[in-house]
C-alpha cells in the first residue's frame, strides 16, 4: 500500500502485490482502501516507483533540466505548468514540496532498476541536495521559504 503525503487530504492509495500476494489479500486491501479508508485504489506490478512515481520522475528531471539550460526562468516554467496543464503547482514548486533528497533518491532508485536515463537526477538536482537545499523543509530549494 503506497499512501501519499499527506495522506488524510490525498485520496489515492497504489496498491502493488508482490509475486506471492494472493487474490483474497489483495482483494482485502483494495477493499479496505476503499471502504474503510475512503481511497480510491488502483493496482500496478511490483516494481520500483509504482505508476505514479515512474511518471512524475521524468516529468520533474525535465523540469530541472530545462532550468539548468537556461531553457526558461522557474518562474515560468512553473506558471507554463500551473496555466497550461491546470496543475495545482509547478514542477518545481513540486519539488520543493516533496523534497528534493526525496526527488534524488526515487530516481537513483528507478535508474538502477530500469537503467533509462529520464531518471537519472539531473546534475542540479544533486548539487542542490549537496548544498543542503532541499526545498520546503530547509527553507530554500528551487524557491526560498521564509
Amino acid at each position: 500500500m503506497h499512501f501519499f503525503y499527506p495522506p488524510p487530504v490525498m485520496s489515492l492509495l497504489e496498491l502493488t502485490p508482490s509475486l506471492a500476494t494472493s487474490d483474497e489479500t489483495l482483494a482485502f486491501v483494495r477493499a479496505y482502501g476503499a471502504d474503510v479508508l475512503g481511497k480510491t485504489c488502483v493496482v500496478a506490478k511490483d516494481e520500483a516507483g509504482f505508476i505514479v512515481n515512474r511518471l512524475l520522475t521524468p516529468y520533474l528531471n525535465d523540469a530541472i533540466r530545462m532550468l539548468e539550460d537556461g531553457f526558461a526562468a522557474r518562474e515560468d516554467i512553473d506558471a507554463a505548468v500551473r496555466l497550461g496543464l491546470a496543475h495545482p503547482m509547478g514542477p518545481l514548486a513540486l519539488c520543493d514540496l516533496i523534497g528534493l533528497d526525496t526527488i534524488e533518491s526515487i530516481g537513483d532508485v528507478l535508474f538502477a532498476e530500469f537503467r533509462d536515463a529520464r531518471y537519472a537526477p539531473p546534475p542540479l538536482l544533486r548539487r542542490m541536495v549537496a548544498a543542503g537545499r532541499l526545498g520546503r523543509k530547509t527553507g530554500a530549494g528551487f524557491y526560498e521559504y521564509g
